[in-house]
């Protein structure tokens, strides 16, 4: 599974957000998320594409499109 969809599905799954709000430029915190629900989420996308998120800044005004790009650069090709 693609990160981008990856991520729409945690988001849909496990936040409770529906799936036509998962847009690039859309807001973490628009969507619902957060200090403690980002965590979270930084926690399932580690454990999904077992990488290591701890130097990358996630807050709730980051983008959906940044937090991708964010995880498509720790995944290994």
């Amino acid at each position: 599974m693609d990160v981008t969809n990856g991520v729409t599905l945690l988001l849909v799954e496990k936040f409770g957000v529906t799936r036509p709000a998962v847009e690039q430029e859309a807001a973490l915190y628009a969507l619902g998320l957060d200090s403690l629900a980002l965590e979270e989420l930084r926690l399932l996308i580690e454990e999904r594409w077992q990488i290591d998120l701890e130097d990358v800044r996630l807050t709730s005004r980051e983008t959906v499109g940044q937090l991708i790009t964010a995880v498509q650069s720790k995944v290994p090709e």
